[in-house]
């Protein structure tokens, strides 16, 4: 018998390669289940959100906001841009490798 459990949570971001560490949350998710085996799919529905499995370390965050700005630039022209004239499409590149 499979037992299925879901919960939610919301996370408020500054933007521009804010990290928030999720491990608490999802612990307690787990917790909450109450099922002792199985596994977590953390999902994020934004589409310019992303989930890594990074060390949540004050250096290790800062070299990977460096790194993906040097990756994919925040001020060069995008055609999402061109198209919806919201300036994000940086932010939508950024998401799509997680």
């Amino acid at each position: 018998m499979e037992t299925i459990f879901t919960d939610a949570f919301v996370l408020n971001t500054k933007g521009f390669g804010d990290t928030i560490d999720i491990t608490e949350k999802v612990t307690k998710a787990t917790e909450k289940s109450g099922i002792k085996n199985g596994l977590v799919t953390v999902f994020c529905p934004g589409s310019t959100g992303t989930i890594t499995t990074i060390e949540y370390e004050s250096g290790v965050i800062k070299d990977l906001q460096v790194i993906v700005e040097k990756i994919v630039p925040s001020n060069v022209p995008y055609e999402h841009d061109k198209r919806w004239g919201d300036g994000n499409g940086y932010s939508h590149v950024r998401a799509k490798p997680s």
